[in-house]
């Protein structure tokens, strides 16, 4: 019997649930609307929160997207500030002058592991991590919560799952050409199309820029290129080859300043925003990325389909750099340490995916099966050597001869590698019961990981092999008003490396979230909005053990999350578009011997909010003007782990503006402007890992782009 499901979506009704936020309508004639630049996902797309094509407002759990039209009127360049508006998460951990990392906070857990279109990206716990430019990007997914039961070994706070931009069946073609502060200058591109008469479909975007950093004497260089092709084999397969390469000839800085002189008193002053605390000669970071990929997808039947997804992952970093070890009592004189570092890594990353649906009386099943394995090894040296000191308020950056450090007297050199193995089976029932929508998910892991060579002059062979069974289920039930309220509770697990002082190896770190909340959808989908209740316990953290010395840990250590947030969005009519969010989060450690029992982690604001207007002009002289503005509140934030003092909060400014040319003569079709300002009123404001390590956030920047489509 053929099974018509209910959760049988077209590519069509896909795409406009991925991507509905950012429909942008624009007026035809007076009185017809009609979709610009509607993007279709291929059947290869699955939602990140399920891994399937189901919609957000069907998953009882905190999911947040962020669409291409919504992408493009904020001139989001970065991962960080495409996930500025985003509810629960701060992206202002490292400032605007290290920009070589994407680093951020998800509901108070700190998250290096982002994804791209559903595989990890390699990454070693040291200094080589991949960087996808948003040139690549169409679609940002940010999954709230523990995601072990889909993904494995990841922070309990959430992911971010990178939706790269699809091959089209229509011809699409973009140049663009920007100039902007720090004497930015960029040339981007963008095609797609078919091959032809053939069955392959095309998309190659790429990307070449650079610029001057925001710290005195730094420079940011990045050239990249992604092809992708879509193989339409038959009705029934499709195979998807994909590539992506990357290098970053410099990658700016990654210095700190103290916390005196930036917030705090310094008898000297305030020090600029460009202050630079490390050194022109010994300034260096350079990467090399390359990912290629392939995925295959089968429709089995009516209603089973498999999707297998592959990617072989490889990567360099080199860096010479300098680090603070301490602010002299003149307040003005910084210790430094020289150190470099040469890493190399390479792996391979595999997800299975068996869907289908299934009815079994009045229930609805749409079931997912799944395998997924990843291996990576990384080879790791580090030097490490002492180096002048700098007058931060009369800086020399030219003080260090890279030929005269002493690396062998500091003792601290290393040589290792580090071999990662993880392999994962889950499962998940989406099932549908009238007006319900129930979710119920489990998954087994193992982990192994091998770290061995010298580490800091001392010969290091540490292994790590661990299991764990992570679970997932949750409610949600639709009203015909559009409201519907959702409870879920789900488990994450992270490895934990190293020995104890008995020689014992660690059981991994769990933490579980109940979550609660309500979303809304009018049926339009021209409003949307969602209220979440959360509070995660992470358990198994490592803290000092009582009976050992000072290095000797135990995992008797919790810290716990709670909080509430709110996401709506709404398009008032077909000019207007109004975002907005709100933040607040509880995040303390519960348990400790170290001393910190009570406290709040670094790099978790209290409270944030956020509002965004978008305004399309499409009649009058002034049609085909877009106006965008938006207001970024940050708030206090801890300056260290003993929460010492605090991180004055911020309120920034940030604006966009576009012109469509065509509007002014038809032979400029195609052709459009745009205005963009970071910071607008160039707020000081700040993060800190402590008081000796700070950074300033991004200064005003200004961004002007000439694009033309065709």
């Amino acid at each position: 019997m053929t099974v018509r499901p209910f959760f049988r979506l077209s590519l069509i009704a896909a795409a406009v649930a991925a991507a509905h936020p950012g429909l942008h309508l624009h007026a035809q004639e007076q009185d017809e609307y009609v979709l610009d630049s509607l993007t279709v996902y291929s059947s290869t797309y699955r939602n990140t929160a399920t891994k399937t094509q189901l919609s957000p407002q069907e998953t009882p759990q905190g999911i947040s997207v962020i669409d291409e039209y919504t992408l493009d009127s904020r001139n989001a360049d970065t991962v960080a500030q495409a996930l500025r508006y985003v509810p629960g998460v701060n992206t202002e951990l490292r400032g605007g002058a290290v920009t070589r990392s994407d680093l951020f906070n998800i509901r108070g857990f700190i998250n290096y592991q982002n994804f791209y279109d559903g595989l990890q990206l390699l990454y070693n716990d040291w200094n080589l991590q991949p960087q996808i430019d948003m040139q690549a990007v169409q679609q940002v997914e940010v999954f709230k919560g523990p995601t072990s039961t889909l993904y494995g070994s990841m922070p309990p706070g959430g992911m971010v799952n990178l939706i790269s931009k699809k091959p089209l069946r229509d011809a699409y073609n973009s140049v663009e050409l920007s100039v902007g502060s720090n004497n930015l200058k960029e040339i981007t591109f963008d095609s797609a199309g078919q091959l032809g008469d053939s069955d392959l479909t095309y998309r190659l975007n790429g990307l070449a820029n650079s610029s001057d950093g925001q710290a005195d004497t730094s420079e940011n260089e990045r050239i990249m290129l992604a092809p992708s092709v879509d193989w339409q084999i038959s009705d029934a397969t499709l195979i998807n080859l994909n590539a992506y390469y990357q290098k970053d000839p410099d990658m700016g800085i990654y210095t700190t300043l103290p916390a005196q002189g930036l917030f705090q008193h310094n008898a000297n002053g305030d020090l600029d925003v460009n202050t630079y605390s490390g050194d022109a000669n010994w300034n260096k970071y350079e990467r090399e990325m390359l990912l290629i990929g392939y995925k295959i997808d089968h429709q089995l039947s009516e209603n089973w389909n498999f999707l297998q997804s592959f990617r072989y992952q490889h990567g360099d970093a080199y860096q010479e750099n300098t680090y603070s070890s301490g602010l002299a009592a003149d307040q003005r004189t910084l210790s430094r340490r020289a150190y470099l570092t040469d890493e190399t890594g390479k792996g391979v990353t595999i997800d299975n995916q068996l869907s289908g649906i299934v009815i079994t009386g009045a229930i609805e099943h749409n079931l997912l099966l799944g395998i997924d394995y990843f291996k990576f090894k990384s080879d790791i040296g580090y030097e490490d050597a002492a180096a002048p000191a700098i007058d931060l308020f009369d800086p020399h950056h030219h003080l260090i001869d890279g030929s005269q450090l002493d690396f062998a007297a500091s003792g601290l050199s290393s040589q290792f590698s580090i071999d990662t193995e993880q392999t994962g089976v889950y499962f998940q029932d989406q099932m549908r019961i009238g007006r319900w929508v129930l979710l119920a998910g489990g998954r087994y892991d193992t982990f192994e990981s091998r770290e061995k060579g010298i580490q800091y002059g001392q010969p290091v062979d540490g292994k790590v092999k661990q299991h764990n069974t992570s679970w997932r289920a949750g409610a949600l039930y639709e009203f015909d008003s559009g409201f519907a309220p959702f409870i879920s509770y789900a488990e994450s697990f992270e490895p934990v490396g190293g020995l104890d002082r008995l020689g014992s190896t660690y059981e991994p770190s769990t933490a579980t979230q109940w979550e609660t909340g309500i979303k809304y959808s009018t049926a339009d989908k021209q409003t949307t909005g969602s209220l979440a209740l959360y509070r995660i316990e992470k358990e198994n953290v490592l803290t000092r053990d009582p009976n050992g010395t000072a290095y000797d840990k135990i995992q008797a250590g919790e810290v716990r999350s709670q909080g509430i947030e709110l996401e709506a969005r709404t398009q008032v009519n077909r000019n207007l578009n109004l975002m907005g969010s709100y933040t607040y989060q509880d995040v303390e450690v519960t348990k400790d011997n170290s001393g910190l029992q009570g406290k709040t982690p670094v790099w978790v604001p209290d409270q944030s909010a956020t509002a965004w207007a978008s305004y399309d002009v499409f009649n009058g002289p002034l049609a085909g003007i877009t106006l965008g503005g938006g207001v970024r509140y940050i708030g206090e934030a801890e300056v260290d782990a003993t929460n010492s003092d605090t991180v004055p909060s911020a309120t920034l400014v940030d604006l966009s503006l576009g012109y469509d040319l065509g509007s002014v003569d038809r032979a400029m079709d195609g052709a459009s402007v745009t205005l963009s300002a970071n910071n607008l009123f160039n707020e000081r404001y700040y993060s800190c890992f402590d008081t000796l390590n700070c950074w300033f956030g991004a200064e005003r920047s200004l961004e002007a782009s000439v694009r033309y489509d065709f």
